[in-house]
Order: C-alpha cells, then sequence, then structure tokens
C-alpha cells in the first residue's frame, strides 16, 4: 500500500491478538519503515519480540492512561492504530472506573497527542458494543469512538485525520468463545446463554484488511463497519462441537440477544460499500466525496436480521482456513 510506504506506525495494544496479526502483515507487506509497538505488559512484548526478530519493529512499555507517555511515544509518527482497550465485559462491570481509564481516557490521551505531534492519521479500534450499549464496555467504547471522531473537528486546519473501525466476534481471537467451547465439549456439555442468540463473525485478517482499507481511503470522520455473515451461537456450538449437546443457562447481565452495529439513528449517514459501510459524521457528510450508496432511511444493521449467514459448512471452512479447528 503506498499510504505506508515509508511510514513509522504506533500500534498501541501491539501485543494483542489483532496487533500480532496487523503487525504480522505490515512485515510482509515490507513496506513501512518502522512499527512501534505500544503496550504495558513486558511478557507479551518479550514474546512477541523473539517470535518476529524483526529490526523494523521496536517496542516501548507504556499505558495509554499515561498522557506523558503517550505524547513521548508518538513523536514522528506517521499513523497510530488504537487498538488498547480493556475489553472483557465482567471486568468493566466489577472494576468500572478502570475501564473508564483505559477505554476513554486513554482513547482522548491519543486524540490529543497525535494531534500535538502532528501523526497523519489515527485509526482506532471498536466494537459492534458500542452501539447501542448494553454494558460498560460498550458504554467506553462509545465514547472512544465519539472522542476519535470529534478528533477530526477539535483544531482548525489540524492536519491529523480520525477514523474508527468497528467489527464484531473475532474468530481465534482472545476470549474467543470457540476455545470455550471445545474445552466444555471435554466435560460432555456445552452451555448456551439463550439458544437464540445471533452474533456478527470475522477472521482476524478480515479485520486486518479493513483497517488496511481505512488507512487507504479514509478521508477522517468515519466509522468503517464490515458486511459480514451472522451465525446463531448454537450452530457455533454444534460445527467447533459436533453430537455434543447443550443447555441453556440465561442470558448474563449486560449480555445482548443479538448484535447491532449500525442504528437506525445512523441510516442517514451511512453509506454502502460492496463489503463495508462508513457512517460518515454528519459534520462532514454533505462534503463526502462517496456518498452516492446512501442506505434506505430507518436501515439498521443487526445479527439477527442481517441478509448475510454462514452455513454450517461456510463456518467450517473459515474455521479450518483460519487455523482455528
Amino acid at each position: 500500500m503506498s499510504a505506508l510506504k515509508g511510514a513509522r506506525l504506533l500500534v498501541t495494544g501491539g501485543t494483542g491478538s489483532f496487533g500480532n496479526r496487523f503487525i504480522d502483515r505490515l512485515l510482509a507487506d515490507n513496506e513501512v519503515a518502522e512499527v512501534i509497538v505500544y503496550s504495558r505488559d513486558e511478557l507479551k512484548q518479550f514474546e512477541l519480540h523473539n517470535e518476529l526478530k524483526s529490526s523494523k519493529v521496536r517496542f516501548v512499555l507504556g499505558d495509554v492512561r499515561d498522557y506523558a507517555r503517550i505524547q513521548q511515544a508518538s513523536q514522528g509518527i506517521d499513523l497510530i492504530i488504537h487498538a488498547a482497550a480493556m475489553k472483557q465485559i465482567p471486568a468493566a462491570e466489577n472494576n468500572p472506573m478502570e475501564a473508564i481509564k483505559t477505554n476513554v481516557l486513554g482513547a482522548e490521551n491519543v486524540v490529543r497527542a497525535a494531534i500535538e505531534n502532528k501523526v497523519s492519521k489515527v485509526v482506532a479500534l471498536s466494537s459492534d458494543k458500542a452501539a447501542n450499549p448494553a454494558n460498560l464496555y460498550g458504554a467506553t467504547k462509545l465514547c472512544s469512538d465519539k472522542l476519535m471522531i470529534a478528533g477530526n473537528f477539535m483544531q482548525e486546519e489540524s492536519p491529523t485525520k480520525f477514523s474508527v473501525v468497528r467489527y464484531g466476534n473475532v474468530l481465534g481471537s482472545r476470549g474467543s468463545v470457540i476455545p470455550f467451547f471445545l474445552e466444555k465439549a471435554k466435560e460432555g456439555r456445552i452451555p448456551i446463554t439463550d439458544i437464540r442468540m445471533t452474533r456478527f463473525w470475522l477472521t482476524l485478517d478480515h479485520a486486518v484488511n479493513l483497517v488496511m482499507t481505512a488507512i487507504k481511503t479514509m478521508s477522517g470522520g468515519e466509522i468503517y463497519v464490515p458486511r459480514i455473515p451472522s451465525f446463531k451461537v448454537t450452530d457455533v456450538a454444534r460445527v467447533v462441537a459436533p453430537n455434543i449437546p447443550t443447555f441453556e443457562i440465561g442470558i448474563r447481565p449486560g449480555e445482548k440477544l443479538h448484535e447491532i452495529m449500525i442504528t437506525e439513528d445512523d441510516s442517514p449517514y451511512t453509506i454502502r460499500f460492496d463489503d463495508h459501510y462508513r457512517i460518515v459524521s454528519p459534520l462532514i457528510f454533505d462534503k463526502y466525496s462517496e456518498s452516492k450508496h446512501v442506505v434506505n432511511a430507518g436501515f439498521s444493521y443487526r445479527s439477527d436480521t442481517n441478509d448475510q449467514w454462514f452455513t454450517d459448512e461456510s463456518f467450517f471452512k473459515l474455521l479450518k482456513q483460519s487455523s482455528i479447528l
């Protein structure tokens, strides 16, 4: 990608599942000048350093909560991928201020540091939990999304562009339900919170591709949402652990029956592309250069009314291709 040729990138939360796969892609393309992995886990940094063994990758210990540190780390940077977050829903519910400090105040620190250091582009990772949030994690990610989009308008004639990539459940990521199902299958039964539950599903490579698309096409002020298939959670259990019975335990606090990535309120500013949607800030929508395919009024993008669905065969094939099974 020409947008990355000779660029210096900072990846916050770079030792996570997405960061690992994204950095692999950057090194494979061999266009970037340097990648800085910014995270607070020294063990994961040590392990990733030993795995990559690349002179293009530099590791910086730090927390996005620490403005001085993120400001220092982003000096001379062309592009920031903000992937650092506190993601576990129960942990966020039980430690609300910790989630707010990382997900909201940390996002504010990234915005401020990027503007101060005249970073060219910032792409922040979001979650389907951020649309109509039902738990604190989703609420903090919604705040983070709002902060990132507002970053485009916080300073007149700022050279920094901010956009967001929002996606659903990632197959094979840390905390994925699939390893949980496989472990429970050994006990002879798999717990399901609600047999009606549906989710959006994508691979890490798909997530990386969407971030690459955002880097290449962003004007600043967009939320990128992939057009991906849905699948019932009971069907996931059946595919990954066939012939293992399931039992229903009830929805947990803060958990949704179905996920949503685009609300009806966003429909006037949502544009459809072949493989994704873009929710464009109302402040730039009238001037947006790619606004020819606006969705119908009242459109929403939900996992239960999605027009794309996995079959058992297609889901199993994707798991095999991703080396998850």
